[in-house]
C-alpha cells in the first residue's frame, strides 16, 4: 500500500513538475506570479482533446498541437496584456494574470461545454512489478517529464537563450545595455512556458477527464511546488513538485482523498510564515 501510494505520488510529482518549472521561469525572469497556469493547462488539455478526437491526430502528434497552441497564447498574452503592464508593479501583473485566467477558462467553456471528456487512445491493461500496479499513462508521463526537464536544463544552461534569459532575471538593465532584448526574451521565455504547460495538460488529460476546471485542480499544487522549491529556481521547482506530489498522495494514509489539497494550503502556509524563499531559491543557490 505503501509503496503503491509512493509510486503514485512520484507520477503526480513530475506532472506537477513541467507547469511549476514554468512558473518559476515566469517569476524569475518576468518577475510576477503567473496565477493563469492552470487555464493555460486547461487549455493545452482542451486543444490535444479537439486534435485528437476532432482531428483524428495521435496523440503524440495532438501533444505537439497543444504546445504550439499555448506556446503561442502565451506570446499573444505578453502581447496584449503583460507587455503593456511592464512598468507596473508585479501586483498589477499578478491581478492581470487572474484576468487572463477567467478569460481562457471560459472560453474553452463557451466553445466545448462543460461535459467532461477524454482521449480518444486504447485501453491497456496495467502493468505488474513486485506487487506495483504500473499504468500505461504513468509511465508515458514518467518518460515525457523526464525528456522535457533533461531538454530544459540544457536549454537553460548551455543556450545562448537561456544565458540571455538569466541575464535578464539577475539584472534586467544590465542586461540591455550589453544589448540583451529584454522584449524578445520575454516573448521566447512565454513560448518556452507554454509549450511546458500545454504538455502538462495533455498529462493532466491522461491522468483524469477534461473539463474547465482540470487546471484548477492542480493550481493550488503547482503554486505549493514552486513555493516550496523557490520560486525563481528551476532546479527547486522540480524538487517541490516531486515532494508535494508525494505528500498529498501518502497522505491518503491519514486523511481522506478528497482532502489531499489539505497539504499543499498546509506547505504554503507554514512556507510563508518561516522560509519564504523556500527551499532552493534563488538567492540559496546564488550562495
Amino acid at each position: 500500500m505503501v509503496a503503491q501510494l509512493f509510486l503514485n505520488g512520484l507520477v503526480t510529482g513530475l506532472l506537477l513538475a513541467l507547469p511549476a518549472l514554468a512558473l518559476t521561469l515566469v517569476f524569475g525572469v518576468l518577475k510576477f506570479a503567473n496565477f493563469a497556469v492552470g487555464a493555460m493547462l486547461t487549455l493545452g488539455a482542451y486543444a490535444a482533446w479537439v486534435a485528437n478526437t476532432q482531428l483524428g491526430l495521435s496523440l503524440p502528434a495532438s501533444a505537439a498541437v497543444a504546445a504550439i497552441t499555448v506556446a503561442l497564447t502565451g506570446i499573444l498574452s505578453d502581447q496584449l496584456v503583460f507587455e503593456r503592464l511592464k512598468n507596473r508593479d508585479s501586483i498589477s501583473l499578478l491581478v492581470a494574470s487572474m484576468g487572463l485566467s477567467l478569460v481562457l477558462e471560459n472560453i474553452c467553456r463557451f466553445f466545448l461545454g462543460n461535459a467532461s471528456r477524454s482521449f480518444d487512445v486504447p485501453i491497456s491493461r496495467p502493468m505488474r512489478w513486485e506487487g506495483l500496479r504500473i499504468n500505461q499513462e504513468q509511465i508515458t508521463t514518467a518518460l515525457t517529464v523526464c525528456v522535457c526537464l533533461v531538454l530544459a536544463h540544457l536549454l537553460l544552461r548551455h543556450s545562448p537563450l537561456g544565458r540571455a534569459m538569466r541575464a535578464v532575471a539577475d539584472n534586467p538593465s544590465l542586461a540591455a545595455t550589453r544589448g540583451v532584448d529584454r522584449r524578445l526574451i520575454a516573448r521566447l521565455t512565454w513560448a518556452l512556458v507554454g509549450a511546458l504547460i500545454g504538455l502538462a495538460g495533455v498529462l493532466a488529460g491522461l491522468d483524469r477527464s477534461i473539463d474547465p476546471q482540470i487546471g484548477w485542480n492542480y493550481q493550488i499544487p503547482i503554486f505549493a511546488a514552486a513555493i516550496l522549491g523557490g520560486l525563481g529556481s528551476p532546479v527547486g521547482a522540480v524538487v517541490g513538485a516531486l515532494v508535494i506530489g508525494i505528500a498529498e498522495e501518502m497522505s491518503a494514509l491519514l486523511i481522506p482523498t478528497n482532502y489531499r489539497q489539505i497539504v499543499s494550503f498546509t506547505v504554503i502556509l507554514v512556507l510563508l510564515l518561516f522560509r519564504s524563499n523556500g527551499l532552493l531559491s534563488a538567492k540559496a543557490v546564488r550562495k
